[in-house]
């Protein structure tokens, strides 16, 4: 039989047995993984400012989306005077149990680690500074300051002013006391130093100037900081980091991990225009003012009944400041504002107060 007298379907066969195979490939191929951009980028948050609530949801939504997407280090970029202690509590417990490499890097040049910063900055896998930068004074205060501050520095400053009031009198020389403060202060300041010493022990870094940095409230420069091995690495910028850091072992809660960061891209999260606005409402100084115009507006109101404002005003302000202190977690008090919220609307329907029911309600309900 000739070759020219075969079908033309017989001929066309191996090209429709080329195509098929093209498209199992294609179809292949789209079914493999593709490597995501983040893969090869170091995620940086911000920690700006006083440490609160917003900034505890922040930097913990982030370090869990970069568990997500499998990122190799996270850096926390660090300029703070301190903030809350059950907000930094919560951040570093995080810290500790990440599936992910934290780096904490005070810069740019002027910033601070102050008070809760030294204690984020202990408990990172990596910490380093920028050149001009401190941290330390590390001891716990409470809001609003206390007698503390107005004591004497030492028991012997203690007992020559007791000299010096008493000066008329013979005094039997007393023995000072060896640990200053009444029992809660004393309380605190060794769980502080307890708490500091642990996570300085974790990461094999000074224990000692630690709990000076909790007792004494000191402080130190990057320098003397990498002298005495509080931090790692004393660098300009996050892109020298992460090229200092690259082929370091990182022991993480699971499992051990080395780091392969020299040509990593930097990606900024940026906090969302939520986070923006609960960082100034828990901001501590705002907080407070909030818990007194909300403890004096409900007194006001229950002085004059029916004044409405104080009421409504004072509700207000006293449940953002419950969630500022983090005394309410965010969700309760969010629920607890959005209540407040249709409740005053609906009494707006049965109470005449020209309005001022009705805007409280749309506002506690926005904010909640």
């Amino acid at each position: 039989m000739n070759r020219n007298s075969l079908p033309t379907s017989a001929k066309s066969q191996p090209w429709r047995y080329f195509g098929l195979t093209l498209i199992l490939l294609s179809l292949v191929l789209l079914t493999l993984p593709v490597p995501r951009a983040s893969d090869r980028a170091a995620y940086v948050l911000e920690i700006q400012g006083a440490i609160g609530p917003a900034t505890r949801d922040y930097v913990i939504r982030g370090i869990e989306q970069a568990e997500q997407d499998d990122v190799q280090i996270v850096v926390l970029r660090m300029d703070t005077p301190g903030g809350l202690d059950a907000s930094m509590r919560d951040m570093i417990s995080k810290i500790l149990n990440a599936d992910v490499a934290i780096a904490t890097w005070v810069g740019p040049p002027g910033a601070r680690a102050a008070s809760a910063g030294t204690y984020i900055l202990y408990a990172s896998h990596i910490a380093a500074m920028a050149p001009s930068t401190n941290l330390g004074a590390a001891t716990p205060v409470q809001i609003g300051g206390g007698e503390q501050a107005d004591r004497a520095s030492t028991p012997a400053q203690r007992a020559g002013d007791a000299v010096i009031d008493n000066e008329d009198e013979e005094l039997e020389e007393q023995p000072a006391e060896e640990v200053p403060g009444t029992a809660t202060e004393r309380k605190v300041v060794e769980d502080a130093v307890a708490y500091i010493r642990g996570l300085a022990e974790r990461h094999d870094r000074n224990a000692e100037w630690a709990e000076r940095a909790v007792r004494e409230a000191v402080s130190l420069t990057s320098t003397d900081a990498l002298e005495l091995n509080v931090i790692d690495f004393r660098v300009d910028s996050i892109q020298a980091l992460l090229e200092a850091v690259d082929g370091q072992e990182v022991q993480l809660a699971t499992r051990s991990i080395t780091l392969e960061t020299s040509n990593l891209r930097i990606e900024e999260m940026e906090p969302d225009w939520r986070n923006q606005l609960l960082a100034v409402i828990t901001n501590p100084s705002l907080a407070y003012i909030l818990m007194i115009i909300g403890i004096y507006g409900l007194i006001l109101e229950g002085y004059n009944p029916g004044a409405l404002v104080p009421g409504v005003v004072g509700g207000i302000c006293l449940l953002l400041a419950l969630y500022a202190f983090q005394i309410l977690p965010v969700n309760f008090a969010g629920l607890a504002l959005i209540i407040l919220g249709f409740a005053l609307i609906a009494v707006e329907l049965f109470v005449p107060s020209f309005g001022i029911l009705g805007i409280g309600g749309v506002l506690a309900v926005t904010f909640g």
